[in-house]
């Protein structure tokens, strides 16, 4: 059987009655019901002129809705979910940047996202869940218009039942004639179901040197990299995902969502990471493993030994790693504490997630590095595009089904990210001669905060708003635990005056909250590099603070 090349057909093998998706304190929903919930977004969004292609930015808390709605409006449409800490500011640049058709928040949230949507002259359709009803199941309603016959209850829409059958007594399965597949007559709109080559998603990434850059996701790229993940993790349909991670970050959507559900498999959606919570959720999922980036790992394993009879009574299968370097140290108290493998993932949104994995046993896991090559191929490169043996250092490059065609409307950056058909992933490294990838450093500048891919440049601009900013450069100082904080340096104007603490309440109001440089430096003069260019890199080493 081929490998699935779009959302929908990732669904499609799997049974009707296993579940899917569930959450804390609610009933799952099977595969039949995500099924349907799927075909009835599909339908409603070509109801309100949203088809194939068309960019929806989802605003959603984490949980069941927002897994299911990602799902949902990718078969329809294009995904764009956006982190739902930004403030104003930052979803003004980010929906016009994406041109997006129109914008899912929660009913009745006050996200700044909505004022922002207003705004920009952005539909807002209110999706209205029923704490009752199977975990991921909702509508959707036009702003302002609930209760009126518009949405999912005159618009084409159908509510799905807890047993996951239809309630509008239509076929069980696939799309009725002349429904959803057929709205694209006379108004040019899209409809139906999305095709293997159209774009499933979309996300920034930061860039250092111009404002963060657009990635175009196909089906075919995002269901590669959900199979690239089931395979390196061996899923099956009885395996289950406790889901921590932010579901507007591609390491969510891939690894904790889509591979999951690929296998038949399900996912225990959580509000959002919380330590003090997770040994709960533990107990109530009883998942086969869960993915993370290393500062949860170490919030986690810092309350093992208080909930070893939890452990006990939910044994893991493995545990994952990714989005950031995982401490050896990190990994062998995970380990001992769980009495399961411990996998740490390679990944970029570029890839749609995953490039290298370690592997499972029984083959050898190689603490401190990202593992073999994991579904694209990968290796190292020069400076000239030459490829080099074992052990050579330079530029960590990829190519495969998974890896993005390129940046949107950005010939000059894809120039420089690709190389003969390699993606050239701005880290430095080196490959052993078992395969296995050392990450040695970071050619690019973007911030590493846990994480969290902080553009810069971004940065810079926030703070040269405030009126008494002359000069200022983010950058990158080494933290314990997070790998990397944000820092800055700014000049003042002549004449002029504002306290660091004044700087960080100013950057608070534009930035989200983990984009705030959490030290900021007053100098008279920013070091500069030979040619007069402020320079990023080394700059913590520069002021004293590496």
């Amino acid at each position: 059987m081929p490998d699935p090349a779009t959302v929908w057909e990732l669904l499609e093998g799997s049974s009707g009655e296993s579940p899917a998706i569930t959450a804390p304190g609610r009933e799952p929903l099977n595969f039949n019901g995500l099924r349907r919930q799927v075909e009835s977004t599909v339908a409603a969004l070509n109801d309100f002129g949203i088809g194939r292609d068309d960019r929806v930015a989802i605003v959603l808390r984490n949980g069941p809705e927002m897994a299911s709605a990602f799902v949902s409006a990718a078969c329809a449409s294009t995904a764009a979910p956006l982190n739902p800490a930004y403030r104003q500011p930052e979803y003004e640049f980010y929906l016009s940047d994406l041109s997006a058709k129109a914008l899912i928040l929660e009913l009745g949230s006050d996200s700044p996202a909505r004022a922002a949507a207003t705004g920009l002259g952005i539909p807002v359709l209110d999706l209205r869940a029923d704490a009752n009803a199977p975990a991921g199941t909702f509508d959707l309603v036009r702003e302002g218009t609930e209760g009126d016959g518009t949405g999912w209850d005159g618009a084409g829409g159908d509510r799905t039942g807890e047993d996951g059958s239809r309630e509008d007594g239509s076929g069980e399965d696939g799309f009725d004639e002349g429904s959803a597949s057929g709205r694209s007559a006379g108004d040019g709109l899209r409809g139906g179901l999305a095709e293997a080559t159209d774009i499933a998603l979309i996300l920034h990434t930061s860039g250092t040197t111009s404002r963060p850059k657009i990635v175009p996701l196909s089906h075919r790229n995002v269901c590669a990299s959900a199979v690239n993940v089931r395979r390196t993790l061996r899923l099956t349909l009885d395996d289950c995902c406790l889901n921590v991670m932010p579901l507007f970050h591609i390491h969510g959507l891939i690894a904790a969502v889509l591979a999951p559900l690929g296998v038949g498999g399900s996912i225990f959606c959580t509000p959002g990471f919380n330590a003090l919570r997770f040994f709960g959720w533990l107990d109530e999922a009883r998942p086969t493993f869960y993915t993370a980036v290393p500062t949860m790992h170490q919030a986690i394993v810092a309350r093992a030994a208080r909930n070893r009879d939890v452990i006990e009574r939910n044994p893991l299968r493995f545990i994952r790693s990714a989005s950031a370097s995982l401490p050896p140290q990190v990994m062998a108290e995970l380990e001992e504490a769980f009495g399961a493998p411990v996998v740490e993932a390679y990944a970029m949104t570029e890839a749609a997630h995953q490039m290298t994995c370690n592997p499972l046993p029984p083959l050898a896991r190689k603490p401190g590095t990202v593992g073999i090559a994991a579904g694209p191929e990968v290796s190292v490169m020069d400076e000239a595009g030459t490829h080099l043996p074992a052990g050579g250092v330079g530029e960590i490059v990829i190519r495969g089904p998974n890896v993005s065609d390129g940046y949107e409307n950005n010939p000059a950056a894809n120039a420089e990210a690709f190389t003969n058909g390699w993606f050239r992933t701005g880290d430095q490294g080196v490959m052993d001669d078992e395969g296995y990838v050392t990450i040695t450093g970071r050619l690019k500048e973007i911030i590493n905060r846990g994480g969290e891919k902080i553009s810069p440049r971004e940065i810079d601009e926030a703070l040269l708003d405030h009126p008494a900013v002359r000069q200022v450069v983010a950058f990158a100082m080494p933290h314990p635990k997070l790998g990397e904080e944000i820092a800055a340096a700014a000049v003042l104007r002549k004449g002029m005056e504002a306290t660091p603490r004044e700087l960080r309440a100013f950057a608070a109001e534009r930035l989200a909250d983990f984009k705030v440089p959490r030290k900021i430096l007053l100098m008279h003069d920013i070091p500069k590099g030979p040619t007069g260019k402020l320079q990023r890199i080394g700059m913590a080493e520069k002021l004293g603070l590496a």
